[in-house]
């Protein structure tokens, strides 16, 4: 039907997924049920959104593309269980989903250019979270998935794993999208902690911490934080300051940030 027809938009990093051998594992892996709320970030052409309608839950989808509203309209429209938001999900505001605490079960395969961004605007929103399965560059769910002492490990690191468990499930090849990316993707699922394992007094400090110690990762914690918290600080925070930021662990950035917000500096 060629009125419905679409062509990827670089502008959108639009790379649409079409092998069935792969979407039938990324939709076992997210195993939506009857009666579950599900959103679907960037449904594009719709090759998850059968999938996840078929199941019985509810389902929102929310696209940027004004051009493939009418196809997705067209495809899924007659379907009670459907509905359609356009815009952006960067400034979208899930509280006019009206899901119930802890119920919300993301899906996307997000534009490289906004993961980031994106998953941090969901994690703001967490507490109406069960969980989030997300296709995305191989690379940045390597940097989510990542312990302490390697390369990988940094900003990205911390913050998904101060608010998730991380896990990442299966690698999906360039050949699996049209057009095909240039580089390998990988499907990720973050649970949202029901109790936080290392709580920050205040999560702001906890990123300003984080993103002073990365900002210079080959420079030991004792330079990269002058700024923020003198060396006994440091030192009082249970926290060698001769480490570089990736030998630290989670908990140990959480010490650090309940440290300065003691300190004078929190201001």
């Amino acid at each position: 039907m060629s009125e419905y027809q679409h062509r990827a938009r670089k502008r959108f990093g639009q790379n649409f997924l079409h092998d069935a051998g792969v979407i039938h594992r990324i939709l076992r892996a997210i195993f939506a049920r009857e009666g579950e709320h599900m959103l679907e970030i960037g449904p594009g052409q719709g090759a998850l959104t059968e999938g996840l309608l078929s199941s019985g839950a509810q389902l929102d989808v929310i696209e940027l593309d004004r051009d493939l509203v009418p196809i997705l309209q067209h495809q899924f429209g007659s379907n009670p269980r459907f509905r359609l938001n356009q815009g952006d999900a960067l400034k979208f505001d899930f509280n006019q989903l009206q899901a119930a605490p802890r119920s919300l079960r993301v899906v996307g395969n997000l534009p490289y250019n906004i993961s980031t961004p994106l998953i941090f605007h969901l994690l703001s929103n967490a507490a109406l979270i069960r969980d989030m399965h997300f296709m995305l560059q191989k690379e940045v769910v390597e940097r989510m998935a990542a312990v302490p002492g390697g390369g990988d490990w940094g900003r990205l690191s911390i913050m998904v794993q101060y608010h998730c468990r991380v896990e990442h499930l299966f690698n999906v090849g360039p050949g699996a999208f049209n057009p095909p990316p240039k580089v390998d993707s990988a499907i990720v699922r973050l649970v949202p902690h029901e109790v936080l394992p290392h709580p920050a007094k205040d999560h702001h400090l906890l990123e300003r911490v984080v993103r002073e110690a990365f900002n210079q990762r080959r420079k030991t914690l004792r330079n990269t934080l002058k700024n923020l918290l003198p060396a006994d600080a440091i030192e009082a925070a249970g926290v060698d300051g001769s480490l570089r930021p990736e030998q630290l662990d989670l908990a140990a950035f959480v010490r650090l940030a309940d440290k300065l917000a003691e300190h004078p500096n929190a201001d």
